[in-house]
């Protein structure tokens, strides 16, 4: 058996070769080089605080995790029959766990009490199950990350939302203490820091340090290797001009491919927690490009990337100096009133308040709305409302009182943590432990790509959406306006994503529900991303259509009656588009004869960073 094959057998088998150190010199000398690299690490993280330049306010403060879990404990704590019963339930397992180890070393090949989840990677390695250490390692880790679950599960008198924050709470710690996580606890680490004698983890402690002044004192965990993207060059590459531009945003129309064109041009309102490119990532994944190559002239919202100059810019001035500016542009440009626009998670979120307020003030240029995983109700809007209470937004609100802005860097913390044992833990593993670069990789480097969010644009999604919910319900005011929904009676397509964590199918399809026409609901395979970035040459997923949403319909009930269709959706959007979209007339040139074009696409808002 050598240094890099794990014993093989089926029983138990005694510890070999591959967890003894060979030379204990070098691999004494790596500590201290690692050793070295965790102090430039600390001194990284220190610096900054002590200039005053950080203020730790994350997206999980530490007092909020405190009085949320205080809340779970006092319910088994406060009466003593309850705590002996989650005593002996912990307890129990932690027995069935210790027998079934006593019965391995006896030769039993019975199933342990307690397995991972099917496609839980983290305990992929076949030693978590050969080895009787790593294996009751794993189990006693599972009893308790699922005891600690039925602890907030089972605890009575607890509000809905506390539940959810414990819930998510708990899942976060349960997470981060796995024992995949550390050197002595992971088979695999623990083999291949050996067999190196540390070398892996000076690199790994070297990315760190790395990592943490990359980030100000911030631990900006790197997904990918970022060197080998960049905007304009590998992504976001599809022709076009910037026509015009304010303080708020630059309008892109690009460039034809087709020497006809629909006469109703298309306008994409994209979110501004994220940057456009997602919809033009390259060629081969770009639904800007493929729907500039079905013939429609396409128009895209590139927000900038806010500074303390933008501090005061509220959703009024996101929907005047943002949609309003580019329907004015798109008219300026093609001489077409008429269009048709689509609005991605948040940009669909504001597209749909903007439908009503155009509407109470007479502007009816909007003809029809595409929505791609949009919340317009939030009743059902998942974890993401772990971070929305009166408490949390006064916390949030002090943070950005001192810039007039909420740095990326925490809005993507958040984003990450709703999915922390895919976007968190396997990279810190990965960089930090095994000293491995990740590799290149474009939607990570995107989701890396972070935006700043304006205090008064932020605050307003936040008290009105998340926590107030109020713009399905027509309480919502803009600029004087109240905003009503049910006015809005042009065709609507709404997509939603069958895995989506930031906007869960459910809440989609019951957001679906405050228009005032018919909404053409639509379920596709996979989530927030991939789902919607589907195209039809990758012959991926599936996609789910129905009757239209309905008040005495619920969700589950629309998903049974539903009928599934393999591939990619936007062959179908083109068909529900296409007869919105007018006769074809001839190519248009980006700017047209009165807007002369500033610079190429993708401009440079998109290339600011955070």
């Amino acid at each position: 058996m050598t240094a890099k094959q794990p014993h093989e057998g089926k029983g138990p088998g005694p510890i070999g070769d591959d967890y003894v150190v060979r030379d204990p010199e070098a691999f004494a000398r790596n500590m201290a080089r690692m050793l070295e690299q965790i102090g430039k690490a600390a001194a990284a993280w220190v610096e900054p605080r002590e200039k005053g330049e950080v203020v730790d306010s994350g997206p999980l403060p530490m007092s909020e995790l405190v009085t949320t879990l205080s809340k779970v404990s006092e319910y088994w704590l406060t009466d003593p029959a309850r705590a002996i019963e989650a005593q002996t339930n912990l307890f129990a397992g932690y027995m069935a766990v210790w027998n079934n180890s006593i019965r391995r070393l006896a030769g039993d090949t019975d199933l342990p009490p307690i397995a991972p989840a099917t496609g839980d990677k983290r305990f992929a390695d076949a030693e978590w199950q050969n080895h009787p250490f790593f294996d009751f390692i794993k189990q006693a880790y599972l009893t308790t990350a699922r005891w600690a679950d039925d602890l907030v599960d089972k605890a009575e008198g607890l509000d809905p939302h506390t539940r959810q924050k414990a819930a998510f709470y708990v899942r976060q710690i349960s997470n981060a203490i796995s024992p995949s996580n550390f050197v002595v606890t992971n088979p695999e680490l623990y083999r291949e820091t050996v067999a190196c004698n540390g070398e892996n983890l000076v690199r790994g402690m070297k990315m760190f340090a790395e990592d943490m002044a990359a980030g100000h004192g911030t631990l900006k965990l790197r997904q990918a290797d970022y060197s080998a993207f960049k905007v304009g060059r590998d992504m976001a590459v599809t022709p076009g001009k910037v026509v015009a531009q304010n303080d708020v945003c630059q309008i892109i129309q690009y460039a034809p491919q087709t020497e006809t064109v629909f006469k109703r041009p298309l306008l994409i309102v994209p979110p501004w927690i994220n940057k456009f490119y997602i919809l033009d990532l390259n060629p081969e994944k770009s639904l800007i490009a493929w729907l500039v190559g079905q013939g429609h002239t396409v128009f895209v919202v590139s927000w900038v990337n806010p500074s303390e100059k933008q501090a005061e810019k509220d959703w009024q001035a996101y929907i005047e100096e943002g949609i309003v500016f580019a329907l004015d542009t798109i008219e300026a440009a093609t001489g077409q009133r008429e269009v048709n626009a689509v609005g991605y998670c948040v940009g669909g979120t504001l597209l749909g308040a903007s439908l009503a307020y155009l509407k109470a003030g007479g502007d009816e240029r909007i003809r029809s709305a595409t929505f791609l995983t949009t919340q317009i109700d939030f009743t059902h809007a998942g974890d993401l409302k772990v971070f929305v209470d009166e408490a949390q937004l006064k916390l949030i609100e002090r943070s950005m009182d001192a810039k007039g802005y909420l740095d990326g860097s925490q809005m993507a913390t958040a984003f990450n943590m709703l999915r922390s044992g895919d976007l968190i833990w396997p990279y810190f593993v990965n960089n930090y432990l095994k000293g491995k670069e990740p590799l290149p990789f474009d939607l990570l480097y995107w989701n890396a790509d972070s935006t700043r969010m304006p205090k008064a644009n932020h605050l307003f999604y936040l008290r009105n959406c998340y926590l107030e919910n109020n713009l399905s319900h027509g309480r919502m005011e803009i600029g004087g306006r109240r905003l009503d929904l049910s006015t809005v009676d042009i065709p609507i397509y709404n997509l939603a994503t069958k895995e989506d964590h930031i906007a869960p199918a459910r809440s989609v399809y019951v957001g679906s529900l405050a228009f005032g026409s018919d909404v053409t609901f639509v379920l596709t395979g996979s989530g927030h991303i991939a789902g919607v970035v589907n195209p039809p040459a990758k012959q991926k997923y599936q996609f789910w259509t129905g009757p239209s949403p309905d008040i005495g319909r619920s969700y589950e009930d629309w998903l049974l009656a539903a009928a599934e269709t393999p591939g990619s959706w936007w062959p179908h959007w083109q068909e529900w588009l296409a007869p919105q979209s007018g006769p074809k007339v001839k190519a248009r040139k980006p700017g047209g004869r009165k807007l002369k074009p500033i610079e190429d696409a993708p401009g440079s808002y998109v290339k600011v960073m955070a």
